[in-house]
């Protein structure tokens, strides 16, 4: 069996996350002979050194054309489209598809943010959404997803009849290295709170502002943000509004590279994800796993992925709620107990292999 794999938008946040977990577990399952990767230029350097260990079975195709465009979806190149062709079956990580593959499709909707939350795009963009994420259901034989949260909404809202198989995200490589090289033992612990994310409104950051207005009168700390400020296009305008102004004992990072997040996550004190929707929340799993304790929102998804991980839950939008509860993390002192052994890309990917297996076998 052969497989190739849509891999433009590695080294990118969030689906790039996803994609750089998984993808050298599925270079390595021996089932599939020969994987092409379908690479963007500016990551094709980063791409081919992940997969060097896999150079004899692992090619990679350099490919212009960007995700989500009209050229993709109607003028995808001839050349490229017959070279997928000659593999038994193409993978996305997202839930884009090209013109022009003939082989069975599986691609992966993380969540259905722009259906679930009104408010985020205007009418136009929402249809456009939805018409990708239908399009990917029509063109697909199965789908994958990272939660049974998200599985359900896909069932549901896109009235999708295809297989959904549910594969969770886990800890990226550069954290499970820093922790079995013993990296994280011993950092000692900075008086700060860290939000990790962007600041669109369903990440309920005004209600941690509001939080922290409170909590900071009572305890000597500071919050910092972070997170991209690329994926701020259809930011908090609220939230904007507040950084942009400056707040005493609030620090806004921006984006940071790996080495500096994995030591704000080990420093910092306590994380707070106060999200009104997501698809699976990474940021408190990589968050425990770095040594830090964690206060979230009690939305579905939270209740699931984390039920039975050492988290804190408060109400989801009640600030007053929130301080109470980062009040008492803060205080707590007690080292965080071993972590259940649910979540890795390895099992992840194992999901998606078999999920594509079985029907091109």
């Amino acid at each position: 069996m052969t497989l190739a794999v849509d891999c433009r938008m590695y080294g990118k946040s969030g689906i790039g996350s996803f994609l750089a977990g998984v993808l050298p577990y599925l270079c390595s399952d021996a089932d599939f002979e020969r994987i092409l990767l379908l690479a963007a230029e500016e990551s094709l350097e980063k791409l081919e050194s992940a997969v060097q260990p896999f150079s004899g079975r692992v090619s990679l195709q350099p490919c212009r054309v960007k995700p989500f465009s009209m050229q993709e979806l109607l003028f995808f190149p001839k050349k490229i489209t017959v070279l997928i062709n000659s593999f038994s079956c193409y993978f996305s990580p997202y839930c884009n598809v090209p013109s022009g593959i003939r082989v069975p499709v599986f691609t992966t909707i993380h969540d259905l943010l722009f259906l679930d939350f009104p408010g985020l795009t205007g009418k136009a963009g929402v249809l456009a959404r939805k018409f990708f994420y239908k399009y990917a259901v029509f063109r697909s034989k199965a789908l994958f997803t990272v939660s049974e949260f998200s599985r359900n909404r896909i069932i549901s809202l896109l009235s999708c009849k295809k297989p959904v198989h549910v594969a969770c995200n886990g800890i990226p490589g550069f954290m499970e290295e820093a922790k079995a090289s013993g990296a994280l033992d011993g950092i000692p612990k900075g008086d700060y709170i860290l939000f990790v994310g962007n600041i669109k409104a369903h990440k309920g950051l005004v209600t941690l502002l509001e939080a922290f207005s409170v909590f900071q009168r009572h305890i000597e700390s500071r919050l910092v943000i972070v997170g991209s400020a690329e994926s701020f296009r259809t930011k908090d305008v609220s939230v904007s509004s507040l950084l942009e102004q400056g707040r005493d004992g609030i620090d806004f990072t921006g984006y940071v590279p790996d080495d500096r997040l994995l030591g704000l996550l080990a420093s910092a004190r306590l994380l707070v994800q106060p999200s009104l929707y997501e698809g699976f929340g990474i940021p408190p799993l990589e968050a425990l796993y770095c040594g830090c304790k964690v206060v979230l929102s009690d939305i579905p998804v939270f209740k699931e992925v984390y039920s039975g991980f050492p988290v804190s839950f408060f109400r989801a939008g009640d600030a007053a709620d929130l301080e109470a509860r980062m009040e008492e993390a803060w205080a707590d002192k007690s080292p965080i107990p071993p972590l259940p052994d649910r979540y890795s890309y390895k099992k992840a990917a194992s999901v998606i292999a078999e999920g594509m297996k079985k029907p091109c076998n």
